[in-house]
């Protein structure tokens, strides 16, 4: 490719998101990104490798999957501007929620004959809860820190997928 990042092309990206009509929200949002991308760059010359090395980069920050595949987007299109669109990298992929059949699914009295079982041993308990609660597989368990939960969304990297669980308030103040 040969071109190397400029601020100058930052500069003449945010001229073309104006003349587009992007809203001043996703001008701002964009050029943001755009902006972290070069600052990572050093104003080397664009290559699919450096943006492959950015993406990993936010991963090893601990960005949420969302915000990072957000970020791609910004600067793909800005790749796409540049008529660089080689250099474009694939979005991180996320497991869509697949529902299992409903005579697989425990019944309410069943789960509440589970708890009272349970009683008595409160991280039991409380694993039958999490569980329960937010749907996740017995090896995804590890994945709530107290952190985590502190935020309300744990996000799970397993089997090459990662996806990000919600937790529920009331499950929430339980477990902390």
């Amino acid at each position: 490719n040969d071109m190397k990042l400029s601020i100058e092309l930052v500069n003449e990206f945010a001229n073309y998101l104006c003349r587009e009509e992007k809203s001043a929200a996703t001008q701002d949002k964009y050029l943001r990104d755009v902006r972290a991308f070069y600052a990572y760059s050093n104003g080397n010359e664009i290559t699919k490798e450096i943006v492959v090395a950015w993406k990993r980069n936010l991963v090893e920050q601990g960005y949420a999957i969302r915000s990072i595949n957000s970020m791609l987007a910004s600067v793909n299109s800005f790749l796409d501007f540049l008529g660089v669109s080689n250099c474009k990298v694939k979005n991180i992929r996320t497991q869509r929620k697949t529902y299992c059949a409903e005579d697989q699914e425990l019944t309410k009295a069943e789960y509440m004959r589970l708890l009272e079982a349970s009683k008595n041993n409160e991280q039991l308990n409380l694993v039958l809860q999490t569980i329960c609660g937010t749907g996740i597989r017995v090896s995804e368990l590890r994945f709530f820190t107290v952190e985590a939960v502190q935020s309300g969304e744990v996000t799970v990297d397993c089997k090459n997928k990662t996806r990000t669980i919600l937790v529920p308030g009331k499950l929430k103040n339980i477990l902390l």
